[in-house]
């Protein structure tokens, strides 16, 4: 399901790290994932019910390089 964060909203929103980065919708595997990917440090933070989750305690953290998931 796709991310159904209005537009103005998004383009307010930053990543809640000291970079406060944009945010790109959906997360690095899936671009329709119910959630926001930092641009910057590349966390990815939930969506629940339309809400964005900014809370880096709730974020999944970026994959390190050289992992399963890094298809290298």
């Amino acid at each position: 399901m796709a991310v159904t964060v209005d537009e103005q909203l998004l383009e307010i929103l930053a990543c809640p790290s000291p970079d406060h980065a944009p945010l790109a919708r959906g997360s690095r595997d899936d671009p329709a994932a119910d959630a926001l990917t930092c641009t910057e440090c590349g966390r990815e933070f939930p969506v629940r019910d339309g809400i964005p989750v900014l809370l880096l305690d709730e974020a999944t953290p970026p994959a390190e390089p050289g992992s399963a998931t890094d298809g290298v």
